[in-house]
């Protein structure tokens, strides 16, 4: 236990020429071995200074600012109590082909921990913050490595990630019931039922043989006994990861700057199919710094827009089209979401620009509403993003009875974003806006190609979308560098 941070040992003890100590946390250590020759599982100071400052685990987050999150976590949990979180699992596409691998978010959130096959564990047991921080990894292993690249393993669990008490993951099945026994009151997501030839996996989701019985049956056994209570992790989660710090708020404001640039440029263009687009959009959220799209894009054109989430993205885009994007870039692990709607020539014809003046003029009003001033909360931002379409809607000649709305505007007008597209899954959107919460607002229109809806209008679909940062008297809009006034769309091709 400890109130703060350990002066962190050296990584490597081998007799090596010396190089320059580097900071890490306020801390001096030194390196007995050339930075060059240090390997992780992940991009760390020592390894990638391109990419992390000195003292940061992950773009932007130093250890500290991990240890406080944990501390958090600690002093929400009632005395004598655990909480459980496992890393994601890597995902296969076929035989050993694996999918880039992308961590749970609750579990990088905690630990900036960036592979597979792991598992944290917040043990307190008793008031405050004071806590065990238990973080079982994938030992090195330089067979494993040669194919799947470098681990930080079991000693850097301890020096880089700051955990109290390491150990192999592979020994959890052994482990985790003696932790759960010293528990009154466990907090856990798992057995969350994965399916995977991972053992280790197996043992979490409680698919393991019987002879072990996974930890499924390691809850039973600690309910049956009457002195252990099993309760979910997910809303203790979601209350700390609902709110943003100053430095999750750069990282957004890093992605949704680039990303605003990146789909402003590509307004300025001219694409044949929505493939290039999709293409261009990539590679240039990559090459400005970001770690690539956060989310599948939406490329659609025409009434392909119609289809709210569209991936397909392999259509021409016709000339007197629209083509809705929803697309934003991911940073550091942070995510900022975008929707723009514009011309593929170019200009808006008439009946377009009337639905959009319609949309941008009711989303302009939602964001103003975010400021914890406002005393709205997404669902009332809901009630007025509806309410402002159905009005302008029948102005323009739409019969909005029998619910029409719904038909014409089918989702909800924004949610949390963060680590997550849709960030702290489950947290309800009747909770008033606070300082640092971070969401989206996008309202659409999306009008069948059916006989009730004016013919001018029919097959038009439109979004637009911003991530925005509720503060005290006014938005803060992070993906503000992606134009969506008429003129200054229409501005960018002549």
């Amino acid at each position: 236990m400890r109130p703060g941070l350990r002066t962190l040992r050296p990584l490597v003890r081998a007799r090596r020429q010396r190089v320059p100590p580097i900071c890490w946390l306020g801390k001096t250590r030194q390196l007995s071995v050339p930075a060059a020759e240090l390997q992780f599982g992940q991009p760390l100071h020592e390894t990638h200074p391109h990419l992390l400052k000195a003292g940061e685990v992950t773009p932007g987050i130093t250890a500290q600012e991990y240890y406080n999150r944990r501390a958090k976590l600690a002093e929400a949990l009632p005395p004598n109590s655990i909480a459980i979180l496992a890393a994601s699992d890597l995902k296969y596409r076929s035989g050993a082909v694996f999918y880039k691998f992308h961590q749970d978010p609750d579990f990088l959130y905690l630990t900036g921990f960036n592979e597979p096959d792991a598992v944290a564990v917040i043990e307190k047991p008793d008031d405050g913050p004071e806590h065990n921080f238990h973080l079982y990894v994938r030992p090195k292993d330089a067979k494993a490595e040669l194919w799947e690249g470098s681990r930080s393993g079991i000693q850097a669990a301890e020096d880089v990630f700051n955990a109290d008490t390491t150990g192999d993951v592979n020994n959890i099945p052994k482990l985790l019931p003696e932790i759960t026994k010293r528990a009154k009151t466990v907090y856990t997501d798992l057995p969350n039922g994965l399916i995977t030839k991972n053992v280790l996996t197996r043992y979490l989701s409680g698919t393991e043989p019987a002879r072990t019985g996974g930890l499924a049956q390691v809850f039973r056994d600690a309910a049956s006994n009457g002195k252990t209570t099993i309760k979910p992790l997910r809303p203790l989660m979601n209350d700390l990861r609902v709110i943003k710090s100053a430095t999750e708020i750069a990282n957004m404001r890093k992605a949704g700057q680039v990303s605003g640039r990146v789909i402003t440029d590509a307004m300025r263009r001219s694409f044949s199919s929505e493939k290039d687009l999709d293409s261009f959009l990539d590679y240039r959220f990559k090459q400005n710094g970001c770690d690539g799209p956060a989310y599948v894009p939406v490329i659609a054109g025409g009434i392909n827009a119609n289809t709210i989430h569209y991936v397909s993205n392999d259509q021409l885009l016709l000339p007197d089209s629209l083509v809705l994007v929803d697309a934003g870039a991911e940073y550091g692990g942070y995510i900022t979401d975008i929707s723009r709607t514009w011309p593929v020539n170019g200009k808006f014809s008439p009946a377009q620009r009337d639905l959009y003046s319609l949309l941008l003029s009711v989303q302009r009003t939602c964001v103003s509403l975010c400021r914890t001033s406002s005393n709205f909360t997404l669902d009332s931002l809901h009630k007025t993003a509806s309410s402002g379409l159905s009005s302008g809607l029948a102005d323009l000649g739409f019969d909005m009875s029998n619910s029409a709305i719904d038909t014409l505007f089918p989702h909800h007008v924004g949610h949390y974003v963060g680590l997550d597209v849709h960030d702290s899954p489950g947290f309800p959107r009747n909770r008033k806006f606070t300082d640092g919460m971070c969401v989206t607002v996008e309202p659409g229109i999306y009008v069948p190609d059916e006989d009730r809806w004016p013919a001018w209008a029919r097959g038009i679909g439109i979004r637009i979308e911003d991530s925005v940062c509720v503060n005290e008297d006014g938005p803060y809009v992070l993906t503000t560098e992606a134009v969506k006034e008429v003129v200054d769309i229409e501005a960018l091709r002549d």
